[in-house]
């Protein structure tokens, strides 16, 4: 298929792209790299410097790429600013959105996958968590997920866009190619990584009076390559709906910390802090539903596979990517 990638120049956009591509797609990326990274655009990919604040730029660069289908990862996605500018968050992720979404109905796209979040829950009801639970958001990054979401079923029901929208847990791990590499790094896995890699002297355990095992959080992690081959299998016709994507599987914070530990082969210190507001003790996905209905499977549902892949990333780039 011709697929238009937004935020392809994001961590999980970029090993997307790639998996895109080695899969016989073609593939343009649309972003504006205000998070994004130039160098992480696949060479075999067309790319388009967006301006979505600009009227009429996504609806030219959608008329230009043609595609049948939109992968839509473009989104702002920090919890902790989300509650210090909610403006933001709703002008790029709701009414940026809204433009895209019109776009594709203009355009004829019929084929549409958007990268959602489990923050459109918040604190669950019960664990492992599935697509009934009720959505109840405690910021706005998860409201404006969710806000999209519910723009996606009008849309679906009113100008007949096929839809898959992917409620994601914690991403990690790299391809050989890409990585992860924010400007603003908040995901406990490169965070940890620094410490090896000799750019920080600790990491940090927010909390760790949990009613969990040994107190720390716990969160479910997903490989990057396998949400990709997740977007992959959306692609089919007649596939459409709300999915989970996560392995089932919790791991602590101090449990990342030692897989860390053993694939890295060095001593990483902790330093104890107190909780974060509105941290949950434990998330963790049912994807049942995904593995049914798409066929989906994890190839590397692993923490250690997916330490490994980012470990191996982070040394050939220590400095992540050039611009």
């Amino acid at each position: 298929m011709n697929v238009l990638v937004t935020g392809g120049a994001g961590y999980i956009g970029s090993v997307c792209t790639e998996e895109l591509l080695n899969a016989g797609h073609a593939v343009t990326v649309y972003d504006n790299l205000t998070e994004g990274h130039r160098s992480a655009v696949d060479s075999r990919a067309r790319f388009i410097l967006g301006r979505p604040e600009v009227e009429g730029d996504l609806l030219k660069a959608v008329r230009e790429a043609q595609p049948e289908a939109i992968l839509h990862f473009a989104a702002s996605a920090l919890v902790g600013e989300s509650m210090a500018n909610p403006g933001k968050y709703f002008q790029n992720n709701v009414v940026n959105g809204l433009a895209l979404l019109n776009a594709a109905v203009a355009a004829g796209v019929r084929k549409f996958v958007f990268s959602s979040t489990c923050a459109t829950y918040g604190p669950p009801e019960k664990v492992p968590m599935t697509e009934e639970l009720p959505q109840r958001p405690i910021n706005p990054y998860g409201e404006s997920k969710l806000m999209f979401e519910r723009m996606l079923h009008w849309y679906h029901e009113i100008h007949g866009l096929e839809f898959v929208a992917f409620r994601y847990f914690n991403a990690a791990g790299a391809s050989e190619q890409f990585g992860e590499h924010h400007r603003t790094e908040t995901h406990l896995i490169p965070n940890v990584l620094k410490v090896p890699l000799g750019q920080a002297k600790q990491c940090e355990i927010y909390g760790t009076d949990y009613p969990t095992p040994d107190g720390t959080c716990i969160r479910d992690y997903i490989h990057v390559v396998d949400l990709a081959q997740a977007h992959i299998l959306a692609l089919a016709p007649g596939k459409q709906g709300f999915y989970n994507l996560g392995n089932g599987d919790g791991y602590s914070v101090r449990q990342v910390i030692q897989t860390c530990e053993q694939v890295t082969g060095c001593r990483i210190p902790a330093v104890e802090k107190p909780r974060r507001p509105g941290d949950p003790p434990r998330l963790v996905a049912s994807a049942e539903k995904a593995m049914r209905e798409l066929g989906w499977k994890p190839k590397f549902p692993r923490l250690q596979e997916m330490v490994a892949t980012a470990w191996a990333w982070h040394r050939k780039h220590p400095q992540g990517y050039p611009d």
